[in-house]
Parts: structure tokens; sequence; C-alpha cells
């Protein structure tokens, strides 16, 4: 994945990955960490899911490979918490698949950014045998301007020009998630084998921010290869 938002280096990280339920409690996965459906809605149509979404935002607060940025400092690590609604619609195109939508809300409480961003997305999820399944997801995230100016503006007196960003439409992205269950079977859970790609378009100031536009790329792409369990 790139070094920080908007950078044109890459670095190797761990990304968690965590999916599963527990009693009446499901957990998905988020970039950086996972989100709670407090609603057990097991019905055949149309599934509500209600409940709250956490991550870590570690957004150049380490693995920042540009010296020009790096004379900057490095900043805080945020942790983001708040609401996640969505739908589900299962049984679009064959009986086991699904076109979720959801949207969630993240606040900064470790006082980093003290911002808050937006970020709707909608997934279709599908079994493409009766051992792997693929889950392509298209989302962006709105920021407003305490996320904006602590990530994106730049102080006078440094390398680079001088830069107050505001708020907006930060990045748009898509990524393709599939998963090979080791056993041959996707209904009883258990190890997979997990490979994703992704794609993501900064925009606004997280785009025009000299961090990005001098010295990094409003494009970014990231890649993993991993295992996982469901529980």
């Amino acid at each position: 994945s790139a070094s920080y938002d908007g950078s044109d280096d890459y670095v190797v990280s761990p990304i968690p990955i965590v999916q599963g339920k527990i009693g009446g409690v499901r957990i998905s996965p988020r970039a950086g960490g996972a989100a709670l459906d407090f609603v057990n809605d097991d019905s055949d149509g149309a599934k509500i899911s209600a409940g709250v979404a956490a991550r870590l935002n570690r957004n150049r607060a380490s693995q920042i490979e540009d010296p020009v940025v790096l004379s900057y400092g490095e900043l805080d690590t945020a942790f983001e918490v708040g609401p996640s609604v969505g739908i589900s619609l299962p049984g679009l195109l064959n009986p086991y698949d699904s076109l979720s939508f959801n949207i969630e809300t993240l606040f900064d409480v470790a006082g980093a950014h003290d911002g808050t961003l937006v970020s709707p997305g909608v997934t279709y999820f599908t079994p493409v045998s009766r051992g792997a399944a693929i889950s392509l997801s298209v989302s962006g995230s709105y920021v407003d301007d305490d996320y904006a100016d602590y990530y994106y503006s730049v102080p006078a007196g440094g390398a680079l020009p001088a830069y107050q960003a505001d708020g907006g439409w930060d990045r748009v992205g898509v990524n393709l998630l599939t998963g090979v269950d080791l056993d041959g079977n996707l209904a009883n859970g258990g190890l997979a084998l997990i490979a994703m790609g992704g794609y993501s378009r900064m925009l606004g100031d997280g785009k025009r921010t000299p961090f990005t536009s001098i010295r990094g790329d409003a494009d970014q792409w990231m890649g993993a290869l991993g295992i996982g369990y469901t529980f």
C-alpha cells in the first residue's frame, strides 16, 4: 500500500481482516479495523444492519518514505469510531449472492485529527464455486475541515509551498477480494486463502495538497495476500 495517503512510494504492512459472528453480533472487515452489526437479521429478504465501526488511521504516523514529507514530522495515530448502518439484498443473480449498501460516520476519539469522515460503500458478494467467492466493493469518503487540515495542510517555512486544506470529498476507490476455502466448503467456515487488490483516486484537497501533487500521486494502489479464518 502507499506510504501515506497520496504517496507514490509503497510499503509492506499487515492488513487485519476480521469477519465472523459471535452470538448475535456479526463482525465485518474494514480497512484498519472492523464493524459490529448488532441487528441479528436472518430474514429471507432484505437484511438490515446497524452497529458500530472502528479503525486505526496511521496515515503519516509511520513508514514515511519521502524525505521531504518526513521533514514535516510524523503525525499521531487516530482512532476513529462511529455508527454504521446498511442494507443487504440477497439472491440477485444466484441464490447465494448479495448486494450491500452501507454508510459509516467516524469520529476521531484519540485526539489526532479530531475530525469526522463519512464513508458510503456498495459491495457485491458472490460464490464462484463451492469453495471460492469474490467480493467487489466501491466506496468513497467525505472528510471535514479538521481532518483535511491535519493531513493535507502544509505549514509555511518548509521545503514545500504553504497550503491550507479544507474538507470535501477525499477519495473514491474500488477493491476486489477473493477467498478460497482450504477445505473446499465456504458454508462451514474455517481457514481460507485471501487475495485482495484495490485502486483509489485522491480527490479535493487530498489531491491538491503538495504532499500529493508535488511529492506523490493521486492514483493509489494496494495489494494483499493472506490467510483468514471464518467462524
